[in-house]
């Protein structure tokens, strides 16, 4: 089968197109013939410095694609099934591949009305927004929430979860993104780079930013006493959580696991409509180093996907 793999760190130019051999699932896992696997910031930041593994891996986090085999013990699918997912995150799971094998409970079937790229884009993004808004910030109806790049990867998805929760939605983008992040349900875009969204805003519910750097403490102006503010971007968000308690406000930072019941909640919100995903772009495999570049360049609109 061919892969990417990397052997060192370093810009895009270190992920190269490999032939490897085509992996056996092991007790409880399946083998599945990746139709689409999304391409997200953290594959950059482990591109370029190990990220949480400390050394060089096959990049990709998830997937969306076709039950090839079943190891024993591996119940709950059949080869023929189109499942999707992700896996094994935080750990390496290489989904940056023509095969992966996946613990069958990293996964849930697709659905029905997503294409496989549409589901390969939901995965790691939509997961780590549903666990951040559900899991972390509990959101809830008639909440204020604030979305950080909410035309991005992360960002338009987490729109329409808390939108699907009840809550009330300001997003951060650029004026020509409005109509786009209006029509996920923002009921009060800002412009980031005309309005002072720290001055602009307060007594805020919830704040997601997978933006980081000084995002961070100026989102926590944002909110009430006993508000939440989840960081997404990167493990030196954590000392939020001591400058929110300062401030009787809460910040917490997240990392994304992977999370069968997650998923399936995912699904289910696209399968009654109430979710879809922008794709920004659809490359080959083969040109996994152009998506770095594409997706590194910033602002876009939604995912990058790549297709074996």
């Amino acid at each position: 089968m061919y892969a990417i793999e990397q052997h060192r760190f370093g810009g895009p130019e270190v992920l190269t197109l490999v032939d490897v051999d085509r992996p056996e699932p092991g007790p409880a896992e399946v083998l599945v013939r990746v139709h689409a696997a999304g391409v997200n910031p953290t594959d950059f930041w482990h591109r370029a410095t190990g990220g949480l593994a400390g050394r060089p891996v096959r990049l990709g986090w998830d997937l969306s694609g076709v039950v090839e085999a079943a190891g024993v013990g591996a119940a709950l699918f059949r080869p023929g099934d189109e499942v999707f997912g992700v896996p094994r995150h935080p750990q390496p799971a290489g989904t940056y591949a023509e095969y992966v094998t996946v613990p069958s409970r990293h996964l849930v079937r697709k659905p029905a009305g997503l294409s496989h790229v549409q589901a390969a884009g939901l995965g790691l993004a939509g997961l780590t927004a549903w666990q951040a808004l559900v899991d972390v910030a509990a959101v809830s109806a008639g909440q204020r929430v604030l979305i950080h790049g909410a035309a991005g990867g992360v960002g338009h998805l987490a729109v329409q979860i808390a939108k699907a929760r009840g809550a009330y939605v300001i997003g951060t983008a650029r004026a020509a993104k409005h109509a786009f992040i209006r029509s996920l349900g923002v009921d009060e875009p800002v412009d980031y780079r005309t309005t002072d969204f720290a001055d602009h805003l307060h007594d805020l519910d919830v704040v997601l930013d997978p933006i980081g750097g000084e995002y961070g403490p100026r989102s926590l102006r944002t909110l009430r006493p006993g508000g939440i503010l989840v960081a997404l971007a990167s493990p030196a968000e954590a000392y939020l959580e001591e400058v929110g308690a300062q401030q009787a406000k809460r910040a917490r930072f997240m990392i994304v696991e992977a999370d069968a019941a997650g998923m399936t909640s995912l699904a289910t919100l696209a399968d009654t409509g109430r979710l879809r995903v922008e794709v920004a772009s659809v490359l080959p495999l083969k040109d996994a180093a152009e998506a770095h570049r594409l997706g590194e360049q910033g602002h876009l609109t939604g995912k990058i996907v790549l297709t074996p």
